[in-house]
């Protein structure tokens, strides 16, 4: 599938995701937008699209909610006529040791990184059916997709991130008859997050056979390649400079 004159969906555009709406803007998508709480990083990734002369439109919505993930894919569709593209990147990171996890923490982790990946998909599905066909991407984590829970803290992160392998290869197969290809990426360090110093970063890059953090711009070429394929379904891409090797 080429991304000219199609119709992405990117759930949770912040950081990462706005790189990934410029790149399917410059190849010639219009792209919406939606956020939980970023409103202003939103807005600005839509400013992006249009100056790469293509349409764009944010939308609000609790993707962790059936009810609002209906009204987010309907409102993409009436502003845009069509949706081919549904990429979910909305997450919820948050660590947690053990002792101190409440269901609570196991709910909002379950309910966005997982549950959200499910109804979003419900959601669009019949649209793409419409269009005869379409693609989902998925996003879920380099340690998921190894198989092995490295970091203490992040139990429910992880058993969502490998719940959304397992939802990925489900729908691969449920929805291939409709010409439905679904697929999702691993990333691995991608990009430092906020609160990591100087010495965390090294200690990265040097776990990292590459020896760096990827940029966002490598996961916009994996988005890119997984819509571009007409043949690939039922794949959690690994993006993370071989980290997963040692």
């Amino acid at each position: 599938m080429q991304p000219v004159g199609k119709v992405a969906l990117i759930t949770g555009g912040k950081r990462i995701g706005l790189v990934v709406a410029a790149e399917l803007a410059a190849h010639g998508a219009d792209v919406a937008l939606s956020y939980s709480r970023s409103r202003a990083e939103a807005e600005l990734g839509a400013e992006r699209i249009k100056s790469a002369g293509r349409r764009s439109a944010v939308f609000q919505a609790d993707v962790s909610q059936p009810a609002s993930c209906e009204a987010l894919v309907h409102g993409v569709v009436k502003s845009f006529g069509r949706l081919d593209i549904l990429i979910h990147m909305a997450s919820v990171y948050t660590e947690r040791s053990f002792d101190v996890l409440s269901v609570a923490d196991w709910d909002a982790s379950m309910n966005v990184d997982l549950r959200a990946a499910f109804l979003c998909a419900r959601a669009a599905v019949p649209h793409m059916r419409k269009q005869g066909g379409g693609r989902i991407i998925n996003f879920s984590d380099w340690l998921a997709r190894s198989g092995r829970p490295r970091y203490r803290g992040f139990l429910t992160y992880y058993v969502a991130k490998a719940g959304v392998i397992g939802l990925t290869e489900a729908l691969a197969l449920e929805l291939a008859g409709d010409n439905i290809l679904v697929n999702a990426i691993a990333p691995g360090p991608i990009i430092p997050p906020p609160n990591l110093t100087p010495e965390e970063e090294r200690g990265v890059e040097q776990a990292t056979p590459l020896g760096r953090w990827g940029g966002e711009s490598e996961i916009a070429k994996a988005v890119l390649a997984l819509i571009d394929s007409d043949f690939v379904t039922g794949v959690t891409l690994r993006v993370d400079g071989g980290r997963h090797l040692k």
